[in-house]
């Protein structure tokens, strides 16, 4: 008890802090696996620095507590969320803006505080994707703008980490919204005025539509347009302006989810689906599907990780040198040259399945529309005959994005993880030449038989019942937006010996399912690779044989049944239709390249 008394006292000051920062008495500190400054209403989830408390941890913790008690104090949440856009990367963006201004807030004020967030500013790009990046394509624009904002509104310089990445795209960024990010600390004291300026900067950025003035007509209520006394039971903190914009923003949201031609019906399923989600209206049980990008992003369970702090998320390239993944790929391909004749069958016949739903078809003999070349004879031999012409038909191909989620567990070691790393390069090419962007995402665990979970676990006197005890590794071998010929390097990754440990496939499944669901395609479809249950031996002995199994059904049943991703499961030599309702089974691996063509073949069939 002695050794975790200086992190309670460490967490109790840093929540006096927070409440004083904020002036806001309710604000609370939760350690948990990673600082991002985000808060959960007024609790700041913040990295914890350990019973030894680290002085890198402990600096971080300060700068995320501080950011959230910037965010409570300076930030209206309402006026955020009705003037954020619909788009998942214009918010992204947009979050990323209203950051960067109450952190200037704050850091303009108190030197301690600024200092914590610099801190804080090193610590988030460590892991983000601007670090690793090559190409322009491959900045996170969220990042990027975040970090020149903070520059324009305190003057301090990005990380040295993001400044390859950020050089990439800095030019192009100031070339297009220079004059927004210019003005941008004229209205740092205003939110309105400033969110305002970021949907302008949005705009620039081809990012949003241009946002619809505000109504300049005096708040009487009751007369005006239907959609104002829809609005009028909802607090109003910024005036019409918010509330106006609000609704045109979810009024095209829905349109670019929907693509419907009668706007006004798109805006009625919206607010259907914002009663919904908020549990205003319906019975907890009965919540339908839904496509909304901002859906609920897990299911209610008791699963839950001892700790997060040493789970990895990162791509193939980081795992190991060039040289090493350029020799890893050479086997893959050799590999590969033993079934080329089964991989060329394979690609062609996918590719033809796609392909003839993308095929134009015509209506003919129209009254207008295009001129029917073919049909110009018989007027030429019977003049009584008049001009035919053809209209094309709107093809029911949906713009569709594919996430293939590999086991990279040891008992999938040899033969297995060659046909899945095989089939999911033949997937990756044949996809990327009919349009469906394509990614794939691999996971496993850092350690055998629990790592520094366990460790962590074991220091606090084993508390009984502690949840996952074992560090996560999830892997992006490709991502969905890059193009194949980036990514064809990384595939051979899963050949490498010592990557395959344990599998833990709940968790693995919600990353994937999150992945997809803020991805702008109207269709996404999760295809998972695996050879049976989910195994960890230190999970299982804390906290019982069956903690792991539960959870993946649970997470199953959610995504199936309350989710707008298509689920779809590929066991290999283990039955996986008792936890998959669309699965199949497959006894050899050689059927694997066959099995997943079928799989999803049969989902892009026209229903």
């Amino acid at each position: 008890m002695a050794n975790s008394d200086p992190l309670d006292s460490f967490r109790r000051v840093l929540a006096g802090a927070a409440r004083a920062i904020a002036h806001d008495v309710e604000v609370e500190v939760a350690f948990g696996g990673e600082s991002s400054g985000a808060a959960l209403g007024k609790v700041a989830r913040v990295v914890s620095p350990g019973i030894s408390l680290e002085p890198r941890l402990v600096a971080e913790a300060r700068g995320a507590a501080d950011a959230v008690a910037l965010r409570v104090r300076h930030s209206d949440a309402e006026l955020h969320g009705r003037r954020s856009p619909a788009d998942s990367d214009a918010r992204a963006v947009f979050d990323a803006l209203e950051g960067a201004r109450v952190e200037a807030l704050g850091s303009r004020s108190l030197a301690g505080v600024r200092d914590n967030l610099d801190g804080l500013a090193e610590a988030r790009v460590r892991g983000d994707a601007i670090t690793r990046a090559r190409t322009a394509e491959e900045v996170p624009l969220a990042t990027a703008i975040g970090l020149l904002a903070r520059q324009r509104l305190t003057g301090a310089e990005a990380p040295v980490a993001a400044r390859t990445g950020l050089a990439l795209v800095r030019s192009w960024i100031e070339g297009k919204a220079g004059a927004e990010l210019d003005a941008l600390a004229l209205t740092i004291d205003d939110q309105a005025a400033f969110a305002t300026l970021a949907r302008r900067l949005l705009e620039d950025l081809d990012l949003a539509d241009a946002e619809e003035p505000a109504s300049e007509e005096p708040e009487e209520g009751g007369e005006d347009e239907q959609g104002e006394d829809d609005g009028a039971d909802e607090p109003d903190s910024a005036g019409d302006e918010g509330g106006d914009a609000g609704g045109e923003l979810e009024m095209r949201g829905e349109d670019r989810r929907e693509e419907s031609d009668d706007r006004e019906s798109d805006v009625e399923q919206e607010e259907e689906g914002d009663e919904n989600a908020s549990g205003e209206e319906g019975d907890d049980n009965g919540q339908p599907r839904s496509s909304r990008r901002n859906w609920a992003d897990a299911p209610v369970t008791d699963y839950k990780p001892f700790t997060t702090r040493f789970d990895e998320q990162i791509e193939a390239d980081g795992l190991c040198d060039e040289e090493e993944l350029t020799r890893l790929r050479a086997m893959l391909d050799l590999q590969m040259a033993s079934l080329q004749g089964v991989v060329t069958r394979l690609a062609n016949r996918l590719q033809r399945r796609l392909m003839a739903q993308q095929a134009r078809s015509w209506d003919f003999d129209q009254e207008e529309g295009m001129l029917d070349a073919a049909r110009l004879a018989r007027v030429i031999v019977s003049p009584a005959h008049s001009l035919s012409y053809k209209i094309e038909r709107e093809t029911e191909f949906r713009d569709t994005v594919v996430s293939l989620l590999i086991d990279n567990s040891g008992s999938m070691r040899g033969r297995p993880i060659s046909i899945a790393a095989t089939s999911a390069d033949i997937l990756a090419r044949t996809l990327e030449r009919c349009g469906v962007a394509t990614e794939v995402l691999g996971f496993t665990t850092r350690a055998w038989k629990g790592g520094q979970s366990r460790e962590a676990w074991l220091a606090e006197g084993r508390p009984p019942t502690p949840g996952r005890l074992n560090d996560l590794r999830h892997i992006i071998y490709k991502r969905a937006d890059e193009p194949y010929r980036h990514a064809r390097r990384g595939l051979g990754l899963m050949m490498r010996e010592g990557l395959l440990k344990e599998n833990i496939d709940g968790e693995a499944l919600l990353w994937a399912h999150n992945r997809l669901i803020a991805r702008r395609e109207e269709r996404r479809i999760l295809m998972v690779i695996s050879d049976g249950a989910p195994v960890d031996d230190s999970t299982a002995s804390a906290n019982g044989g069956s903690y792991l199994d539960a959870h993946l059904r649970q997470v199953i049943g959610w995504i199936e049944n309350r989710s707008s991703i298509e689920l779809a499961a590929i066991g290999i030599g283990h039955d996986v239709t008792r936890y998959y309702s669309r699965a199949v089974t497959i006894m050899d691996a050689e059927q694997l390249g066959g099995a997943l063509v079928d799989q999803l073949a049969g989902l892009f069939d026209l229903r």
